[in-house]
């Protein structure tokens, strides 16, 4: 079953007098519990195309349906919610509150909606990206890598059926990014659907499929949906 799917998709923002096309006619799938990275150059619509999957901005024109429904053109209140309680996004700045602790930015997102023992919830997957023992720490007085975790744990918060990840390795080094991918594998083992933009071609094949895009349009669509 396809969780999302992305139909004759275009984005055009005006620049002046004239526009510039950021995607062109994007057509993609993605199955339920697949693990796909998207790759591509600067300036090829990768991050373009994550918005718009993640309902942080619209497309010109095009369908989107995600677990079965078009939402290419639902209104800002209904955006939110499905944004909250059903997608869960990691970013590469982190995005997280810095004299905050780790337990609270976690329950950031039950703010927005209702979730039943909701701080023995952040409390157990703080524990599973292994940070347990920093669960009262500021985030301020964490790692980059520890940050990124507690990102992930973040997002996972509202049991979204969905992870979008954005460049979720750009801060950190090597060794701690393979840390990280390997959370997003066993999170993807779960079950849940990921969806990660990155330029790096190691991070990459941590996904089961990878999408090239090039010029806004996608160019090659390698490995097995599952």
């Amino acid at each position: 079953m396809n969780v999302i799917e992305i139909k004759n998709i275009v984005k055009k923002y005006k620049t002046g007098e004239e526009y510039t096309v950021a995607l062109n006619r994007i057509n993609m799938t993605v199955k339920k519990g697949e693990f796909v990275a998207i790759m591509g150059p600067s300036g090829s619509g990768k991050s373009t195309l994550m918005h718009i999957i993640g309902l942080l901005d619209k497309s010109s024109s095009g369908t989107y349906l995600l677990d079965g429904r078009d939402v290419s053109k639902v209104g800002k209140n209904q955006q939110a919610a499905i944004r909250n309680q059903e997608i869960g996004f990691v970013f590469q700045q982190f995005n997280l509150l810095a004299r905050t602790t780790v337990l609270d930015n976690v329950l950031l997102p039950t703010i927005y909606g209702s979730l039943d023992n909701s701080i023995d919830r952040a409390t157990q997957l703080i524990k599973e990206v292994g940070l347990g023992d920093r669960i009262s720490n500021k985030s301020n007085q964490l790692s980059g890598g520890q940050i990124q975790r507690v990102a992930i744990a973040r997002a996972l918060m509202m049991k979204p059926a969905i992870v979008l990840a954005d460049e979720p390795t750009g801060n950190i080094d090597t060794k701690t990014s393979n840390e990280v991918m390997a959370i997003f594998r066993k999170i993807n083992q779960s079950g849940t659907t990921i969806v990660l933009v990155t330029h790096d071609s190691e991070i990459a094949k941590f996904a089961s499929r990878i999408i090239e895009l090039r010029d806004g349009q996608v160019v090659s669509s390698k490995g097995e949906s599952r």
